[in-house]
């Protein structure tokens, strides 16, 4: 308890002096520490707020940067998606073309078939391989090849307008793609220091696997690009095609279709030249058969005519053979008579061998004459065929351009 009463130690003025000496030194080295550490704050500071607002610019600029590339293309998916959309729809306009070019092809094909198989009716020997027949075969030919070609063609047109429209497709989701981006980086350039809705953000560093380095992302843009422009040459080179196939085949349809109506005016020309002249026969062979049977009428008249003659003179003869005795006599009137009989015997005989002669070529007229009105009946049915039921078929006949 006295120990606790005790009076603390006394110092001496040189200890108190030496504290006081420390006491002010380490003071002044704390200043100059604090005074050093205040210089280097203020450096760091004015460092820092430099480097800060540098690294902001320079944000802000590669953001300016970005959005003027993503304009940029942008603008060059724009003008490709316009030109792919107005050859798409110029595109549509050759399909329809092309699919009125041919449905426009099944009526002549119908038209020449009929016509083939209406000739098939020509009878006897006007049922003739002619050159309309070839013609028209050859027609049939050429408008089948047609609407294979253009049903090809058509087929091919299709597939162009799918690959557009896929182009088309992919064009839009890139445009739409970098609409938000552009966005996004208008929203992020719109942000100051100062503006209220910033915060902070957890793992906002953090890179994810999706994301492309800048060479990619151009690279996917131009690809898109490259495939339009491809796209694009190849409607191209496709509408001069279908232009050149629908001008090529409707010259060919036309000229085939002339070169059948030629041949046929030149067939019916040939089949009513024939047909006149077969007239002309029949009319000759009708009046050789009323000479004929005014001629055997004639001789029929004639041998008849002789029965009196012949009569006479054999009865002359017969009375003749009753005279008596050496009257009996081979006189002249006798030599006479019986040369009389024998001459009017033979030129009866003579007129009946003509008479015969004259009825078998009676017969042989009138074969001729049911010949020849059956083989004008058969020009007639040709006729028919030819010039009514296909050359009428074939007036509404007429090969448009499209």
């Amino acid at each position: 308890m006295a120990r606790l009463l005790q009076a603390p130690p006394k110092f001496l003025p040189t200890e108190w002096d030496i504290a006081n000496k420390m006491q002010h030194a380490s003071t002044e080295s704390q200043k100059s520490r604090s005074e050093r550490t205040i210089a280097e704050s203020r450096r760091l500071l004015d460092e820092i707020e430099k480097s800060t607002q540098k690294t902001q610019s320079d944000v802000n600029k590669k953001i300016e940067q970005r959005q003027e590339e993503i304009k940029f293309w942008r603008q060059e998916l724009d003008n490709k998606l316009e030109q792919i959309v107005h050859e798409t729809e110029v595109l549509l306009t050759f399909k329809t073309r092309l699919e009125k070019s041919l449905e426009s092809c099944k009526e002549p094909l119908i038209i020449a078939q009929k016509c083939l198989l209406n000739r098939q009716r020509r009878a006897g020997i006007d049922l003739v391989h002619d050159e309309v027949e070839q013609e028209l075969m050859k027609e049939a030919e050429v408008l089948q090849g047609v609407i294979a070609l253009l049903g090809r063609t058509l087929e091919q047109t299709n597939e162009q307008i799918r690959l557009n429209r896929s182009t088309k497709y992919n064009l839009e989701m890139d445009l739409k793609d970098k609409f938000t981006a552009l966005m996004i980086d208008d929203y992020c350039a719109s942000l100051t220091n100062n503006t209220p809705d910033i915060r902070y953000a957890d793992n906002a560093v953090k890179i994810e696997g999706n994301f492309v380095s800048p060479e990619d992302w151009i690279d996917f843009s131009n690809i898109n690009v490259e495939k339009a422009d491809k796209q694009r040459n190849n409607s191209l080179a496709l509408r001069a095609l279908i232009d050149s196939i629908l001008s090529q085949t409707v010259n060919d349809m036309r000229k085939q279709c002339e070169m059948v109506n030629v041949a046929l005016r030149n067939r019916v020309m040939e089949v009513k030249d024939a047909k006149h002249k077969l007239e002309t026969l029949l009319a000759m062979v009708m009046n050789e058969t009323a000479s004929q049977e005014k001629n055997i009428a004639a001789l029929r008249k004639a041998i008849a005519d002789k029965e009196g003659p012949a009569k006479v003179a054999q009865t002359r003869l017969e009375a003749r053979n009753h005279r008596p005795s050496v009257e009996l006599c081979y006189d002249t009137v006798q030599y006479r008579l019986i040369s009389e009989v024998q001459e009017i015997t033979k030129n009866i005989q003579r007129l009946k061998d003509t008479l015969a002669q004259a009825e078998t070529e009676l017969k042989g007229l009138r074969r001729q004459q049911l010949s020849l009105e059956e083989e004008i009946q058969l020009k007639e049915n040709t006729l028919y065929i030819d010039e009514v039921l296909c050359m009428q078929m074939r007036e509404s006949l007429y090969i448009n351009s499209f």
